[in-house]
């Protein structure tokens, strides 16, 4: 891990530090790690660069959709059933009347999950979609077969 020093006018810095004590960090450090690594994972997101989405990732699909339109469930459970090894689970809302929210979690190659997101919230009754996608960083040993470090959730 590297040491760096940053100059931050007083402004900014105290809405860094409201967003710290928002989130709940524990210090400036992890904060700061945590909000680079998600601006660039949003920049490269936003510049649609293939290249950033070819490794595996994980992805929050999350789509707002009238329940009514026509032949909309079928179609969305027909491309469901056509990419079943991105899709890991659905939780499906009602909202109102009309209205239905679905957040799918996503797992696979960063190209395979941008295309389904993209093709589920081009869908002809989809009001209101987005994905967002984080890059997993498989360790080559997982690759090779070799023996894996313990795994925890504390």
């Amino acid at each position: 891990m590297q040491r760096i020093t940053i100059t931050l006018d007083d402004d900014l810095m105290e809405q860094l530090d409201a967003m710290i004590a928002e989130h709940g960090y524990q210090n400036r450090s992890e904060a700061i790690r945590d909000f680079a690594r998600a601006g660039m994972q949003q920049a490269m997101q936003d510049k649609g660069q293939e290249k950033d989405r070819s490794g595996e990732c994980v992805a929050a699909l999350v789509y707002v959709y009238d329940h009514a339109a026509r032949d909309l469930s079928r179609r969305l459970v027909d491309t469901y059933h056509h990419h079943h090894d991105l899709s890991l689970a659905t939780l499906h809302v009602h909202l109102d009347d009309d209205n239905c929210m679905e957040v799918t979690a996503l797992r696979g190659q960063g190209n395979d999950v941008q295309h389904f997101a993209d093709h589920i919230i081009a869908e002809r009754g989809v009001k209101y979609g987005r994905v967002v996608m984080m890059p997993t960083a498989k360790k080559i040993e997982a690759k090779t077969g070799a023996k894996k470090k313990p795994h925890s959730h504390k």
